[in-house]
């Protein structure tokens, strides 16, 4: 059930202001983090109340729950993968580590660092846009910077509408049973789903247990639903959501588009929240130039629209693996592959390739300047 104002405390929201943030997740936080001090009046709004509504595994690299300041929210951590296929399991040894981390302590975190006296954030439904002023079910709003961080949806973009099963969309639906464990774990087995993975994250006091397609046509409740039968879990908690597995423009008409919405979101692993918080903080500081006065907003809208840009071979290249894994699960390849993985040379280079698409270095420390986005280069 949604939680937003009801009775007296449902006021009109009708007002001006010079950033506003329409959604209040990874993405969207990162936005108002990077706006910290500027002296922006910004507002975030989103449907639901601040860390209500989770919608994935909830897990990072550690690097970047360190670099953002937000390790209270760990809950906990991996140093090895261990991945099973129908030919047997392996452990892929990681140069670095993974960790759980609690939803809502992780936006209270992050909207904590954001929070200023001209910062606000409200419980709206957006519901479109038309040039500077946004809709809400609560009334309009306006703003000279506009960005969408409400997910696939991509809400404020006046183009045609994505709507799955048709759309390139992934589709992911998980179980939160109580529980505990010790490992990390990967299914890559066409007998919980034809083109994708499952998986089960441990997070100190509940397992995180789910299955995600990489086809939209193909159903994840029934599988995974059978994976938490088979590891003597029961199906409750559920949550789900649709995946976007293809960048999508970061500019639109005039507005920012970051995390979800602008297809920020790596194919293959379907990992999220790390390019959530590098896109938005890019952003942010995109934004923040032009709220100081050190470029226009012409200027920031080309400069961020190309840094999302710049990363598209990255994302291609991990879009063909993707189609190909979807192709080779039923044969012996994807078995073979996942023993290559076991090489501990092998692994580093593969996993510092991946997380150098969206490098933790590009975190700066709160209460140091913080430069701009690189134009039109992507981090090596």
């Amino acid at each position: 059930m949604r939680a937003t104002k009801r009775g007296a405390a449902r006021t009109r929201l009708q007002r001006d202001c010079d950033v506003l943030v329409c959604g209040a997740s990874f993405a969207g936080l990162a936005v108002a983090r990077e706006l910290a001090g500027s002296g922006a009046r910004v507002l975030v709004v989103d449907r639901y109340e601040l860390g209500e509504r989770q919608t994935s595994a909830c897990a990072m690299p550690t690097v970047w729950l360190r670099a953002m300041g937000l390790m209270a929210s760990l809950r906990q951590t991996f140093a090895e993968l261990v991945v099973h296929t129908p030919r047997g399991t392996s452990r892929w040894s990681l140069p670095w580590s993974f960790s759980t981390f609690d939803y809502r302590e992780l936006c209270a975190l992050l909207w904590a660092q954001g929070a200023c006296p001209e910062a606000e954030l409200e419980t709206a439904t957006v519901t479109g846009r038309e040039g500077s002023t946004v809709h809400t079910d609560r009334g309009e709003l306006r703003a000279p910077l506009v960005v969408d961080a409400l997910g696939w949806r991509r809400v404020l973009s006046n183009a045609s509408a994505i709507q799955p099963p048709n759309a390139r969309l992934s589709r992911g639906l998980e179980v939160h049973p109580r529980g505990s464990g010790d490992a990390m774990e990967l299914w890559i087995d066409p007998r919980y789903i034809r083109a994708g993975y499952s998986w089960s994250f441990p997070a100190r006091d509940e397992l995180r247990v789910g299955v995600g397609s990489f086809w939209p046509t193909h159903h994840v409740k029934e599988p995974t639903v059978r994976l938490a039968g088979d590891l003597g879990l029961p199906p409750e908690r559920y949550q789900g959501n649709w995946i976007p597995h293809q960048l999508r423009a970061a500019v639109e008409d005039g507005a920012f588009f970051a995390g979800d919405s602008a297809g920020h979101c790596l194919p293959l692993t379907a990992e999220g929240i790390r390019t959530a918080l590098y896109f938005g903080l890019a952003c942010g500081r995109e934004l923040r130039a032009v709220v100081e006065g050190r470029q226009p907003r012409e200027q920031a809208l080309a400069r961020y629209a190309a840094f999302s840009a710049a990363h598209a071979r990255k994302f291609r290249w991990l879009l063909r693996a993707q189609q190909a894994v979807g192709q080779l699960t039923p044969t012996r390849a994807i078995p073979a592959l996942v023993r290559v993985l076991e090489n501990p040379r092998v692994a580093a280079w593969a996993f510092n390739q991946y997380l150098a698409i969206a490098p933790a270095s590009f975190v700066q420390p709160r209460g140091h300047p913080r430069p701009r986005a690189r134009l039109a280069t992507a981090p090596a």
